[in-house]
């Protein structure tokens, strides 16, 4: 790889770097917010749950499984196949897309008591449960529509565009800062307000994608063309890459069904805890994954094996670079950053401690996250279903 193929890297995860940051800053003032709105009581512990559940399906199937399935064969498609051939791919995806999401939302919706006693049983035992239920119905259809906000950012990028999807976010702290400074007051139940904001938030990221899509000649009615070679192609690389999206987020989850049993606030301390540790995870790794997936897709299709390796050793070296004086920091800081930013209105020094120790032991894992975030485009660019199956296995043995 050359220098200027060096720099267009570091150029483009700046980018993302600098509009995933405008996100996070805005993100930490929501949860900020939040805190003073909420706290650490039982309505906090209820929305946390009913807000992770369609987030956690959006970290393994839609930004994980589906993404890295998808940008590498859409990436094929554009070198190979004329333009109607490869829009025509996208538009069969997302018929295919869009009807898987909207069983898993509808059955979230119906069977929502079930899904909160799945994720957080220990909420089913007292009124939490019902509130978190109750919640889930409104923050399910958020799925849907962020599922698909990931299909349009995954066009994007592989047109070499990073800023708008990378920005994208910031609409759901806009929507959340909303719903608990006008809505909550008005309705008298600030997580009901704040479910609406998330519903809410779904719809308006969704609806951002759409010029960009129609710029890029994307913006087409969707096909439920299951036979598509392209569509079966993504699903065969999605089982594997699927695997190895869910075993973090499996992690994650036990942390949720472990907390829901302790006492009361145990979610909302480990929320605010992983919200800080998502800081440079966001900013850094993230960024840095999603520059890295089309990048060394487009080496593989060309089988450029120095410049594949290049970009996966200088992605990885920006990563260390970055992540260690972060996870450091955080370590260090724990307590005067909860206090600072978390410790007014519902948020009691007690709470704050807690948080506090939640974030000490989240950065413990930060590297390890920043590594995965960085080496998984490179398992799921080759197209090869034995390598991601490989990938997994490996974090599944150090999980």
């Amino acid at each position: 790889m050359n220098g200027e193929a060096q720099g267009g890297l570091g150029r483009r995860s700046a980018v993302v770097g600098a509009m995933t940051s405008l996100s996070r800053v805005l993100g930490l003032l929501r949860d900020m917010v939040l805190a003073q709105l909420l706290g650490a009581q039982p309505a906090a512990d209820a929305f946390y749950v009913a807000f992770k559940i369609p987030n956690f399906f959006r970290r393994m199937f839609a930004e994980g499984a589906f993404s890295q399935g998808f940008v590498p064969v859409l990436t094929a498609a554009r070198q190979s196949d004329p333009p109607e051939a490869v829009q025509r791919l996208v538009a069969a995806v997302a018929g295919a897309l869009g009807l898987l999401l909207l069983v898993l939302t509808a059955s979230a919706m119906i069977f929502s008591e079930a899904v909160i006693g799945v994720f957080a049983p220990g909420l089913g035992a007292d009124p939490r449960g019902a509130l978190a239920a109750e919640l889930l119905v409104l923050t399910a259809p958020y799925l849907f529509f962020i599922s698909l906000t990931a299909l349009a950012a995954g066009v994007q990028n592989v047109h070499g565009t990073f800023a708008r999807p990378a920005i994208t976010p910031i609409w759901l702290n806009i929507c959340l800062l909303a719903a608990a400074w006008g809505l909550a007051p008005w309705l008298g139940r600030p997580a009901l307000a704040l479910a609406w904001g998330v519903l809410l938030a779904g719809i308006v990221q969704f609806l951002f994608q759409l010029p960009a899509l129609a710029r890029l000649g994307y913006l087409r009615w969707p096909r439920l063309e299951l036979s598509h070679p392209g569509v079966r192609r993504i699903g065969v690389l999605m089982l594997p890459a699927l695997f190895a999206a869910s075993v973090s987020q499996i992690n994650l989850l036990i942390d949720t069904i472990l907390a829901s049993l302790l006492q009361s606030g145990s979610v909302s301390w480990l929320y605010y805890g992983d919200r800080l540790m998502e800081l440079p995870l966001g900013i850094f790794a993230i960024a840095l994954g999603t520059v890295l997936l089309p990048r060394l897709s487009q080496h593989h299709s060309a089988g450029d094996r120095a410049s594949f390796s290049h970009a996966l050793d200088l992605g990885l070296r920006l990563a260390l670079l970055l992540t260690v004086p972060a996870a450091v920091a955080l370590a260090v800081l724990a307590q005067p950053l909860m206090g600072t930013l978390f410790q007014y209105g519902a948020m009691t020094p007690a709470d704050a401690r807690a948080a506090a120790a939640a974030l000490q032991a989240y950065t413990l894992g930060l590297l390890g996250f920043t590594g995965v975030k960085v080496l998984a485009p490179a398992f799921f660019a080759q197209q090869d279903t034995k390598t991601p199956v490989r990938f997994a296995t490996l974090l599944l043995t150090c999980f």
